[in-house]
């Protein structure tokens, strides 16, 4: 019964994205999202809101500082726990060492 029940949602699922992948425009189409107005405005209105000539730099620092600030705490969080993870690894190790030994 819950195998019936798992693939029913998956079939959902796989309904679902083929539908929403039959309604995306084609690529290069005008109506895409990523021919919006934030865009046009990101490129022509950076240099006099931010007085910086680096539209890239212009759009990670002052428009998406908090995105980008969220995105480097989650590298850091998972980068110290990748560390924590392979430091108590060889401590562990080291301690199964010195038991053998002493």
């Amino acid at each position: 019964m819950k195998n019936i029940l798992v693939f029913i949602a998956l079939g959902g699922l796989l309904f679902v994205m083929i539908f929403s992948y039959a309604e995306m425009p084609p690529m290069g189409d005008v109506g895409n999202p990523s021919y919006n107005e934030v865009a046009h405005h990101y490129l022509t209105q950076s240099l006099e809101e931010t007085k910086a000539p680096n539209v890239i730099a212009n759009i990670i620092t002052d428009y998406r500082a908090i995105d980008t600030l969220g995105e480097a705490t989650v590298l850091f969080t998972s980068i110290a726990a990748v560390l924590t993870v392979l430091a108590g690894k060889e401590k562990k190790k080291q301690e199964e060492g010195e038991m053998r030994h002493g």
